[in-house]
């Protein structure tokens, strides 16, 4: 019997990336770029293992155990942490939601796969930099030169504005607006924007940065030597020999597995620790809900020492009140 040219995968996939993500659910650029790597990852995972070419896979040979291999596959061998194995898993399902739509007749097989639950992960501790390791960092950029003092205002507005690197890479300068309070509009996840304040130790590095031929040649905020986009590893190339620099003089950062992301946490944990409320910087880095920030909260330890304080000891007498002779006349007198 001639198997249905509807089960290929081929027009599913399609239909799944140009109509259901773009058009029907008009997600980010960045999800469809993650989704396009799942499934090139699970085409080639299949092709390996199966001898399937990606041309000639249908529907029924991506089943359930096909798709638990190809998740071992990525904790396994390619050594994905289970943070990266459930984002893979998240697209598959929503292939298969979409699929379900698009051929009834396969739905059982969708609800199997839809099935699949997420795996569990330990909840660690955010990792943050002290504000000496921070104020090394940006001290090590060579300002006499023009990409030295680039790198420069770029590790000064991430700190400051708490922004994810992909915000980083696609900033303009008309983002950034100068003046009484200058402050820079930055386009985050989910396609939120939001508004954050800077420094006035921010705004000089990226005014005189902006006012230079290198810097103004490009109408991105942080262009890379060819005046276009820097990728995710430009970014973290700079940081990276920026903690190898600072480490001479600041030894604990030889220590630390330093990110980009990282400078958004210390961001938010120097907020908290002067004593910013958490609603304020759920709104500064732009969190969809307060109960993300708490993250932050469970790292600070300078707010547990003052709580642990202000509760007496086990085994002492707690203080009963009394009232001063002010207070009993008063009350005596109504």
């Amino acid at each position: 019997m001639k198997k249905s040219n509807s089960e290929q995968i081929g027009p599913l996939l399609q239909y799944f990336f140009v109509q259901f993500l773009c058009m029907q659910k008009r997600v980010s650029p960045a999800t469809v770029a993650s989704y396009r790597d799942t499934f090139r990852l699970l085409l080639q995972f299949i092709q390996e293992k199966k001898g399937i070419v990606p041309a000639a896979l249908r529907i029924p040979d991506l089943d359930v155990a096909v798709i638990l291999s190809f998740l071992d596959y990525l904790e396994q061998s390619r050594k994905n942490s289970i943070r990266s194995r459930n984002v893979r898993l998240a697209a598959i399902r929503s292939f298969f939601r979409a699929v379900a739509l698009r051929e009834p007749t396969s739905v059982a097989q969708c609800a199997c796969i839809l099935a699949i639950p997420l795996k569990r992960a330990d909840h660690r501790l955010v990792n943050a930099l002290s504000r000496n390791e921070m104020d090394a960092l940006l001290s090590t950029p060579d300002l006499s030169c023009s990409s030295g003092r680039r790198d420069h205002a770029m590790l000064l507005t991430l700190y400051n504005t708490g922004a994810r690197v992909s915000e980083i890479m696609v900033l303009e300068q008309s983002q950034v607006h100068f003046g009484t309070t200058a402050h820079v509009c930055l386009h985050g996840k989910g396609r939120k924007e939001r508004t954050v304040p800077l420094w006035t130790r921010t705004a000089r590095a990226l005014q005189s940065w902006f006012d230079e031929p290198a810097g103004s040649e490009s109408p991105l905020a942080f262009p890379n030597a060819q005046g276009k986009r820097m990728t995710r590893n430009g970014v973290d190339y700079i940081l990276q020999k920026a903690a190898v620099l600072a480490s001479a003089n600041c030894p604990s950062l030889a220590e630390k597995r330093i990110t980009p992301h990282m400078c958004r946490h210390t961001c938010a944990t120097h907020l908290l620790e002067s004593g910013v409320d958490i609603s304020v910087i759920a709104l500064w880095l732009g969190h969809e809900s307060i109960e993300t920030t708490h993250i932050y909260v469970e790292v600070d330890l300078a707010s547990k020492e003052r709580a642990l304080n202000k509760l007496s000891p086990a085994g002492s007498e707690i203080p009963r009140f009394k009232a001063q002779d002010d207070v009993l006349a008063f009350l005596s007198s109504l």
